[in-house]
């Protein structure tokens, strides 16, 4: 074998295993780029609820858990929000946790788009709203989740698992909703 012929190999051989090792980079990753998706472990959240204090989603792990991500710009989030709070006062009593995550900007502020910061409390005041909703302006839910705009809801059950996964506003106290929720408090 004559000397370019080695060096043709030697660069075909490098090109070979920095593709596999991409390639092997990408499968471990996949994971950071895939959408969050029924049966997979729901990721971890961090926010802050109305009086500013932490709270983190695995602080409910153990519960069947309503995570709903939302803005008070958005107008299907104000169509499903009142089905949403009839559903938490019938499933309440029996262990459904509804967790509302807020990604308005805070007041006085801009959010990633250029939207005004929300008045989540005010909101919340006038849907008459009972369960608890937290606020995280930075955005991290919607990075960790992967959502592709808002409202986009997650039934978490009891091992942390997800459900179900809604993209868009829906009608939280229909009946098959309210039976799969039964279902998975009894479990």
């Amino acid at each position: 074998m004559t000397e370019s012929n080695r060096r043709q190999w030697t660069i075909v051989a490098v090109v070979v295993a920095a593709l596999g090792a991409l390639v092997a980079l990408g499968w471990t990753m996949r994971g950071r780029f895939l959408p969050v998706e029924v049966g997979s472990t729901a990721p971890e959240v961090r926010a802050a609820d109305m009086r500013g204090a932490p709270v983190t989603l695995s602080s409910l792990r153990g519960q069947v858990v309503l995570l709903n991500i939302w803005a008070t710009w958005c107008g299907p989030c104000r169509q499903e929000m009142p089905s949403m709070e009839r559903l938490y006062r019938v499933l309440h009593p029996e262990g459904l946790h509804i967790v509302a995550v807020s990604i308005d900007a805070s007041p006085g502020s801009l959010d990633q788009e250029g939207r005004e910061g929300g008045d989540v409390a005010g909101f919340a005041s006038e849907y008459g709203l009972t369960f608890d909703i937290w606020q995280d302006p930075a955005g991290g839910v919607r990075r960790d989740y992967r959502t592709t705009g808002v409202p986009e809801s997650f039934l978490v059950d009891r091992g942390g698992r997800i459900v179900k996964k809604v993209i868009g506003a829906t009608e939280w106290d229909d009946p098959a909703t309210v039976e799969l929720i039964r279902r998975l408090l009894k479990e």
